[in-house]
């Protein structure tokens, strides 16, 4: 039975990702923060046989290294890693203090550096590594600032990645999800710009949902994605790769700024 590792595996796109893979066969190792969060991962698996739940703050430097001690100890192996875990709600760059800075620094880009580094000597061959990024690792975007950086910088993580592991038979990909109906973003949909920048701008007639990044991230570890290495894959309507706006954008009437 393979073993994957997934962070912020407690609901959104992780828990989504985490029933994908166990109903692929895979065992499940859920990490997160909230334990109530954590309870409902192991809920969902339903067989404590093929999941284990930790609770660890990936910011502290012991993390990584005991997360893939457990999952070694109760599984025996590691087959993929999901580096999932993220926070939301970025501010202009001019508006961002050190603390803001090293808080999406640390949980989007060093935690998953560290635990990278420390899964990798126990990949095999067929194995896979899937981070999961954003389309602002590909546009740009007001008020990305940190958030931006941290997801630029894992995208290129990955890159190198792919290309020094991929001779062991190591894949590691990107998984860039557009805005996604998650509960870290469901406030934002209060705000009626945060709606038209999105909405009223993806072509395709909805927003993902979960287990639509849930679904790519699944097929990037599993064996009919072999020769898929080094990649982002966007999943977001074609938001990042066309100019749409919806026929209620193009009716408004142009108002002149202020001067």
């Amino acid at each position: 039975m393979k073993v994957a590792i997934i962070t912020g595996a407690g609901s959104g796109i992780g828990l989504a990702t985490a029933k994908m893979l166990h109903d692929e066969g895979m065992a499940v190792v859920g990490v997160g923060r909230d334990k109530g969060k954590l309870a409902t991962l192991e809920q969902a698996i339903g067989n404590p046989d093929q999941v284990l739940a930790i609770s660890a703050d990936l910011i502290d430097p012991a993390a990584p290294k005991a997360i893939v001690e457990a999952a070694l100890d109760k599984f025996g192996r590691i087959d993929c890693l999901v580096n999932n875990a993220g926070i939301g709600s970025p501010k202009p760059l001019d508006e961002t203090d050190d603390e803001t800075l090293d808080s999406f620094l640390d949980i989007m880009l060093v935690a998953p550096f560290r635990l990278c580094r420390d899964v990798i000597p126990h990949l095999g061959a067929g194995s896979s590594v899937v981070n999961v990024t954003s389309t602002f690792a590909h546009v740009g975007g007001r008020r990305g600032g940190a958030y931006s950086a941290a997801k630029g910088g894992l995208k290129s993580l990955t890159e190198h990645m792919a290309c020094e592991y991929g001779p062991r038979g190591i894949r590691s990909n990107c998984v860039a999800p557009g805005v996604t109906r998650t509960d870290m973003v469901a406030h934002r949909f209060e705000d009626e710009a945060f709606k038209r920048i999105n909405v009223e701008t993806t072509p395709y007639p909805r927003l993902a949902e979960p287990e639509d990044i849930a679904s790519v991230i699944a097929f990037l570890c599993l064996p009919g994605s072999e020769m898929i290495n080094g990649q982002s894959i966007v999943v977001d309507g074609g938001w990042t790769r066309t100019k749409y706006l919806s026929p209620r954008v193009t009716r408004t009437t142009w108002i002149e700024p202020d001067a």
